[in-house]
């Protein structure tokens, strides 16, 4: 009992004692500033409200830090056992309201520093408008984690940084607004804990020649991002490799100019590898097989790399993305996709190898590739069909095939894909049916684009009119393929499209009532090159900045009126006819492009035009159009384009024309505009195209056109009445590759310096756009569109030029049309003319040049039109090379000095005979000696070949008919050959049956 009491009393003085040390533990902390009651440190309070005072919070994010308890403060996380403030945590939330984006700005306060135990700092995607980063965060000693990624800051990484060595994480990524290149890396190598480090898009160029040996000191690292560093150097060796840990590289877009080097194939824990948009080149080395842990590959964009794909590359079975577009890769898929075919659980679910030079056919063993989601072949060389066993790919999203040499068939197993959602088998030379039966089961297809670059419509749909599809597309783009004659009765359940695109498809019909029903929305609807016929309803209903394609149909009536919130609308070459509409600018004020070429609208042209502010293309030509051309141009600042050519224009060019600095076609030829050009144009310095031909101008060519059009790449003011000499000026545009002067009344010689027209002597690597317009060359009118930039023309042609024929011209060696004729011009044709291998018409005609033809002529052996006639030349016409194809006498004539074939008139030394001498100078009786025994070689021909016919004819036969034994045997053969034709026909036979039936089945 004693014991008991005693143990009782033992157990209260414990209690007693441990509520009194408690009782002075708590009156210490109070002491020392921490308040149980708010779960707060008072000093940390305080610094963190000095922190916000600096701050610029226009969004209000930092408004719950009010009160005594700092730990429930929005992005503050306090320790659970010391209430020290461990995580703040700022970054600005991805989803804001646009017009306000809730970024944080102002000055970070030191006042940072009173939180001692501060382990992660995150203040990413807000906006400190350039300041500095600040140096005394390097002094945060406790921190694990910071974060100043996308903060707008400005200067240089505080070599302070270097002191933070417990750090593990470190994202820098774009935390400078305005790249800087003055960074280096010295204060990295005191990070020797770090784990990730992300300098994205800070300029290190003075790190450039040591960067990769800094980086290989930090031992622990496993996530290194240098993306966009301006690096360049990418050393070709390294001498020990200290990053055993390393598993995501990226070092993307830093212009590296070199090959893959060796050490990258040591990082053997490599899971992710990023060097795309750099300059790498030579091959990909087999040493990727090493790699056997590397899940995402992204070389993209590199253009030089090249060489094959092997099949060691698809020993690399974890391999989950694969990125190659955009190089020079050669050869075909077979053995690297067989190489993935070997791998027990293959688990590629990305690859894009477009952009490349790829051919061959697509290997029957990508069906294998079961978890394939994504497959990007676009723009290669690829031929043949489209395996069957694509149709094995069920997880399959994505399939591009566009820009390829694919001319075979599209399987119908194409069909299984249920999980597609974006098919593009466009711009490749089809030889298809495409039936229900391609498309049965695919119920998730949002996005279809076919179309064949076959010049005769070999991509056929034969598509039931009942058909119901089970998908719901958005995209609808269909190309240079039969889908007509009738509109496509299987859209009419497609009430979820956006884009309709049915281009050139050989629909000859009207558009239905049921297809207005629809109710669409789209942003884009292009029915152009069919014949599509009737009015266009005006119900359509379009997104705002929508395109509309009506061109190169057969609708008819006024022109449509459609919704306002129009961008672009394309209704050249139909049968339109009445007025452009008055109030055309009120109805589309946002239209930026506007074309209604090529109809039978009458009337003027409306002065609504100035309310459309955003007007970059204006095309009305080959119409019937009169009046004057309105005074509307002061304020389209972007508008590039004026067509109103063939028309029957009249009055002058606005002066307000001239406010177009961006103007770079301006065609208004074959009107009945009049005056003077405008001198105000020589403000439109960037003009391409100039073509006021076949008006009334009249007055002296303006010198300005040399002086300030200086990027003029056609000029074409032929047939009207512009007086005065050429200026010599126009030799200053060195990019014209089209000057038409003729018809006019031009006087003075031909300046020698229009044989500095570089523009005709440079070739063109690259097509390049310069509208349409009609070119005089072979004695004809020719119009000229895509191929345009190709043309190189010199017409001056029906003027009252004299002097010489400039030999300077003969420097224009990719000229390919030059008419001078009609004009006064002396003197010989220049001896070395026949450097101009590209001519193709050299017209001379009605001149008063003398002496010979230029032997060199003969070298012409592009020229399918000459003419020479009306001058005084003489002497003998060629007869060698390409003046064997020019043999019209009206080529020559009416040049009294000329002799010799196709003419009459026979050269001095010629016998008068009814046939001329043969090339090597023998007489007539010559000639019939060899006739004569031409006629008794061929006898002996003829006698040679009937005597070798019965001499064989005997030998076989009669040995048949005289021998029983060769007789059986030959019978024998003749037999068995027979048998065994049959028997393979039969075989044949039923295998097609068979390969029917289950095609029914299907």
């Amino acid at each position: 009992m004693e014991r008991i009491k005693f143990s009782i009393q033992l157990l209260l003085l414990v209690f007693l004692s441990s509520i009194f040390s408690n009782f002075k533990i708590i009156k210490l902390g109070s002491c020392n500033g921490i308040n149980l009651n708010d779960s707060c440190i008072s000093i940390e309070r305080k610094a963190l409200l000095t922190f916000k005072q600096g701050l610029v919070d226009p969004s209000g994010r930092l408004s719950s830090w009010v009160g005594f308890d700092c730990c429930r403060w929005e992005g503050v996380r306090c320790d659970a056992k010391t209430s020290h403030v461990v995580k703040l945590k700022l970054r600005k939330p991805l989803a804001q309201n646009p017009v306000d984006d809730g970024a944080i700005g102002g000055e970070i306060n030191p006042s940072l520093l009173g939180l001692k135990h501060l382990r992660f700092l995150d203040l990413s995607m807000n906006n400190f408008g350039g300041n500095p980063i600040p140096d005394f965060i390097g002094s945060l000693e406790n921190l694990r984690y910071l974060n100043l990624s996308a903060d707008n800051f400005g200067g240089t990484i505080p070599p302070s940084f270097g002191n933070l060595s417990r750090l593990l994480y470190l994202d820098l990524n774009s935390c400078f607004g305005e790249l800087s290149s003055q960074n280096d890396l010295l204060w990295l190598s005191g990070l020797y804990s770090l784990k990730q480090l992300n300098l994205g898009s800070v300029g290190l160029n003075l790190a450039s020649n040591y960067w990769l040996q800094t980086i290989n000191l930090l031992p622990s690292l496993s996530n290194l991002y240098l993306p966009g560093c301006g690096l360049s150097n990418l050393p070709p060796s390294l001498s020990f490799v200290n990053l055993t840990s390393l598993s995501v590289l990226d070092l993307s877009n830093n212009g590296f100019n070199s090959s893959l080097p060796n050490w990258l194939f040591n990082f053997t824990s490599l899971s992710y590898l990023d060097l795309s948009s750099n300059n790498l080149h030579g091959g990909i080395p087999d040493e990727f097989a090493i790699l056997t842990s590397l899940q995402y590959i992204d070389l993209s964009a590199n253009y030089y790399i090249g060489g094959r794909l092997s099949r060691s590359l698809g020993n690399l079975c974890n391999l989950q993305e694969l990125w190659l577009s955009s190089n020079n890769i050669t050869g075909e898929l077979t053995e690297f996709i067989d190489g993935l075919y070997s791998c027990t659980n293959a688990s590629l679910e990305s690859m894009d190898l477009g952009y490349n030079e790829f051919g061959g056919f697509l290997p029957s063993s990508l069906g294998s590739l079961n978890s394939l989601k994504k497959l990007r072949l676009w723009d290669n060389s690829f031929t043949g069909s489209i395996p069957e066993s694509i149709g094995n790919l069920t997880s399959l999203e994505e399939l591009y095939l566009a820009k390829n040499q694919m001319n075979g068939m599209i399987p119908k197993s194409l069909g299984h894909l249920s999980a597609l959602s974006a098919l593009d088998l466009s711009e490749n030379p089809w030889h298809s049916v495409v039936t229900e039966a391609h498309m049965f089961n695919l119920t998730s297809l949002r996005e279809l684009f076919v179309s064949s670059t076959s010049p005769t419509n070999t991509l056929v749909f034969d598509v039931s009119s009942e058909w119901i599809p089970p998908f719901k597309l958005n995209y609808l783009f269909l190309k240079s393929c039969q889908l007509g004659p009738s509109f496509p009765e299987w859209l009419r359940n497609q009430n979820e499209l956006n884009s309709i695109k049915l281009h050139d498809t050989q629909i000859s019909d009207a558009v239905p009532d049921w297809f207005l029903k629809l109710d669409l929305q789209v942003d884009e609807l292009d029915l152009s090159y069919n014949q599509l016929s009737g009015r266009v309803p005006n119900t359509f209903a379009f997104q705002d900045g929508a395109l509309v394609d009506l061109n190169f149909n057969r609708f008819e009536g006024p022109l449509p009126l459609f919704s306002s919130n129009l961008s672009t609308l394309y209704l050249r070459s139909n049968l339109f006819s009445g007025t452009i509409p008055r109030n055309l600018g009120s109805m589309f004020p946002n239209l930026a492009n506007y074309d209604v070429s090529q109809n039978f609208l009458h009337g003027g042209i409306p002065l609504s035009i100035r309310e459309m502010k955003g007007l970059t293309s204006l095309s009305a030509s080959d119409n019937d159009l009169s009046g004057e051309i309105p005074l509307v141009w002061d304020d389209k600042l972007n508008l590039f384009n004026i067509d109103l050519s063939n028309n029957r224009l009249s009055g002058e060019i606005p002066s307000s024309m001239g406010s177009l600095g961006s103007l770079l076609f301006l065609l208004l030829g074959n009107n009945s505009l009049s005056g003077k050009i405008p001198s105000s144009l020589q403000n439109c310095t960037i003009m391409d195209t100039l073509d006021l031909g076949q008006n009334r101008f009249s007055g002296k060519l303006p010198l300005w056109i040399g002086e300030r059009m200086s990027t003029l790449l056609i000029l074409r003011l032929r047939s009207n009445s512009f007086t005065g000499h050429i200026p010599e000026q126009l030799c200053g545009l060195s990019s014209l590759h089209i000057l038409d002067l003729a018809e006019n009344n031009l006087t003075g010689s031909i300046p020698s310096c229009l044989g500095n027209l570089s523009g005709m002597t440079t070739d063109i690597l690259a097509a390049r756009y310069e509208g349409q317009l009609s070119v005089v060359a072979k004695g004809r009118e020719f119009l000229y569109q895509s191929t345009l930039y190709l043309v190189n023309s010199i017409d001056l042609s029906s003027n009252k030029l004299s002097g010489e024929m400039p030999e300077e011209l003969t420097g224009l060696s990719r000229l390919g049309t030059l008419n001078l004729s009609m004009n006064r011009l002396t003197g010989t044709i220049p001896a070395e003319i026949g450097i101009l291998r590209r001519l193709e018409t050299l017209d001379l005609s009605r001149n008063q040049l003398s002496g010979p033809i230029p032997p060199s002529m003969a070298s012409l052996t592009a020229l399918n039109h000459l003419n020479l006639s009306y001058n005084n030349l003489s002497g003998r016409i060629p007869t060698s090379n390409q003046f064997l194809t020019l043999d019209d006498a009206s080529i020559y004539e009416n040049n009294a000095g000329l002799c010799g074939l196709p003419l009459t008139t026979k050269c001095p030394g010629d016998e008068e005979t009814s046939r001329p001498r043969s090339a090597g100078g023998e007489s007539e009786e010559n000639d019939d000696d060899e006739e004569e025994g031409g006629r008794f070689e061929a006898m002996w021909f003829y006698g040679s070949v009937g005597l070798g016919f019965i001499v064989g004819f005997w030998v076989v036969c009669g040995t048949l008919a005289t021998k029983q034994s060769w007789r059986h045997t030959y019978l024998q053969f003749i037999d068995g050959m027979k048998d065994r034709l049959v028997l393979l026909i039969a075989l044949n036979a039923a295998r097609l049956r068979r390969g029917s039936i289950l095609e029914r089945r299907m």
